[in-house]
């Protein structure tokens, strides 16, 4: 989408279908170099081995990004019973092995239905998390192993298929941002008295950006994205009129009255042609406040 005001570049919402072999950040390079544009962000990584869906935010966009972060996902994978890996995929080194071929299905799901719900997960030393400054992946290619925290995530659906192979077993997980496939892996052949690794991961959906709709990476281009207004796709939005869009283009404090906005927030702010103008949230005493204001004034 072009941008108003005269300004060159796109301004949007890209959904790409990440191919394996590259990290989140050679994606927004080379989504740079196809767009025209240095302005471009992702809403969060997704594993270089992965493929599937990668939400980037271009242009005056990039500002909405943190209504794209923590949106719950789903992913699709195998999981391998019998053999652990250092890095919990198929990428490691082996770390151990174990005779599971007596394990069937049945059992794989029940262990399965341990793992979800609320849980506590260990982050792998392969992750982007951050300990004391340092990403825990710089870490373990430095050889260094520290002491994780467990983070409290959520899994709502943890599926488990036939095998397609024998002990390998593919899964459909949908789970809260923040949870590591690959350790749901790992603990799931330690739940089943020994170790498992995942391989072919896939992630179909980020909220509500599904992998029907991803372009791939090289046929990404400024006519495929989206409009801004879809990087908050599924919040609540409200259209002004010519007197209160002049107001939001300035970024004033409202009354919550003049958007006939009601709840917490954030609201999709969009202008007479539907086009947004800025997002904005509860303040206080009954008034709303611009978080993000995309329209010039």
């Amino acid at each position: 989408m072009a941008r108003r005001g005269g300004a060159a570049g796109p301004d949007g919402v890209a959904v790409v279908d990440k191919p394996a072999g590259w990290t989140s950040h050679d994606v927004v390079a080379k989504a740079r170099g196809l767009l025209g544009t240095r302005k471009v962000g992702h809403s969060g990584t997704l594993d270089p081995d992965a493929t599937g869906v990668l939400v980037l935010g271009v242009g005056r966009a990039t500002r909405l990004l943190t209504f794209l972060s923590g949106l719950d996902k789903r992913y699709v994978g195998e999981v391998v019973l019998g053999t652990a890996t250092s890095t919990l995929d198929a990428s490691g080194e082996v770390t151990g092995t174990w005779d599971m071929g007596g394990v069937d299905a049945p059992a794989v799901r029940a262990a399965a239905l341990g793992l979800t719900g609320d849980i506590d997960q260990v982050p792998p030393m392969v992750s982007a998390k951050k300990v004391d400054g340092r990403r825990l992946h710089e870490l373990a290619r430095a050889g260094v192993e520290v002491e994780r925290a467990p983070v409290a995530v959520r899994v709502d659906a943890f599926a488990v298929g036939e095998p397609v192979a024998p002990g390998v077993f593919p899964i459909d997980v949908t789970c809260s941002a923040g949870t590591y496939v690959r350790s749901l892996a790992a603990d799931l052949g330690t739940a089943l008295g020994g170790g498992a690794h995942l391989r072919a991961l896939r992630r179909l959906a980020v909220g509500p950006y599904g992998i029907d709709e991803a372009v791939a990476l090289d046929e990404l281009a400024p006519e495929r994205l989206l409009p801004p207004a879809d990087a908050l796709r599924g919040r609540p939005s409200v259209q002004v009129g010519d007197e209160v869009a002049a107001s939001v283009r300035h970024g004033r404090v409202l009354e919550a009255a003049e958007l006939a906005v009601a709840g917490e927030g954030p609201w999709a702010v969009l202008g007479p042609d539907g086009a947004l103008l800025a997002v904005y949230e509860r303040h206080r005493a009954g008034t709303v406040k611009p978080a993000v204001v995309l329209a010039p004034a």
